[in-house]
C-alpha cells in the first residue's frame, strides 16, 4: 500500500474512533442531564403524597429492591433499541420515588430546604470535579475499581442491615464511605467512555447516574443529621 494512501486510512480510522468517543460522551452527558428531570418529578410526587413514607422500612426495601433491580434488567436488555431511553427514564422517576422518603425527613427541618440545596450544590461540585478529571488522569483505575467494587457491595449490605438495625452511627459511616466511593465510580465510568471502552451512552448514564444519586443521598442524609435544625 502506498504510504501516504495508508497514513490517510489509518487517520481517517482515528478520527471515525475519537468521533464515537465524543459521541457517546456527549450523548451520556446529555441523557444524564435529561434524567434529573423525571428523578425531581418523582421526588415531588413522593413527597407530597407520602407514599415512599407511608411504607414500613421492610417492605420499602423490597419494593426498592424490586424495582432497582428489574428496571436495570429491562435497561441492559433494551439498551441497544428505541425502548432503552424510556425505560431508563422510567428508572430515574422510580429513584425520585424512592429518595422522596428521605427528603421529606430532610425537609421537615426548619433548615431543610437550605440543606438540599447544599446537598445538590456539593454533587454537583463533586460531579464536575470527577468529570474534569476523567479527561486529564491517564493512569488505568481497573485495579481500582475492584476494590471499590467490593466497597459499594459492603455499602450495599451494610445499608440493607441498617434499615433494620436504624444505627445513626452505621448511617454516617456509610454514607462517608458512600461518597467516596461513588465520586470514584464517576471517574472512573466517565474516563472509560471517554477511552472508548464503553460505548453504549444508556449503559453509561446507568452507572453514572446511580453514582450520582447516592452521593447526592449521602450528602443529604449527612446535612440532616450534623446540620438539622428543628
Amino acid at each position: 500500500m502506498d504510504q501516504s494512501l495508508q497514513q490517510q486510512t489509518y487517520g481517517s480510522t482515528s478520527v471515525a474512533t475519537a468521533a464515537e468517543r465524543n459521541r457517546v460522551l456527549r450523548n451520556t452527558y446529555w441523557l444524564l442531564a435529561l434524567s434529573m428531570i423525571p428523578t425531581v418529578l418523582g421526588a415531588w410526587l413522593g413527597v407530597a403524597t407520602g407514599i415512599a413514607r407511608a411504607m414500613t422500612p421492610g417492605i420499602g426495601l423490597i419494593v426498592f429492591l424490586g424495582g432497582a433491580f428489574g428496571f436495570m434488567f429491562a435497561i441492559e436488555k433494551f439498551k441497544n433499541s428505541a425502548a432503552g431511553v424510556p425505560i431508563l427514564l422510567g428508572f430515574t422517576f422510580f429513584m425520585g420515588v424512592m429518595l422522596s422518603r428521605l427528603l421529606g425527613v430532610v425537609l421537615g427541618l426548619s433548615n431543610g430546604a437550605s440543606l438540599v440545596m447544599t446537598a445538590f450544590a456539593g454533587t454537583g461540585i463533586i460531579f464536575f470535579g470527577m468529570a474534569t478529571l476523567s479527561s486529564v488522569v491517564k493512569r488505568d483505575l481497573s485495579g481500582m475499581a475492584k476494590f471499590m467494587f467490593i466497597g459499594m457491595v459492603l455499602i450495599f449490605v451494610a445499608a440493607i442491615a441498617n434499615v433494620f438495625l436504624q444505627s445513626s452511627a452505621l448511617m454516617v459511616t456509610i454514607a462517608v464511605v458512600a461518597i467516596a466511593v461513588f465520586s470514584f465510580f464517576i471517574l472512573h465510568d466517565l474516563k472509560r467512555v471517554a477511552e472508548g471502552e464503553e460505548t453504549n451512552y444508556i449503559t453509561a448514564t446507568l452507572g453514572v447516574y446511580l453514582s450520582i444519586y447516592n452521593v447526592f443521598q449521602s450528602l443529604l442524609a449527612l446535612l440532616g443529621i450534623f446540620g438539622g435544625e428543628e
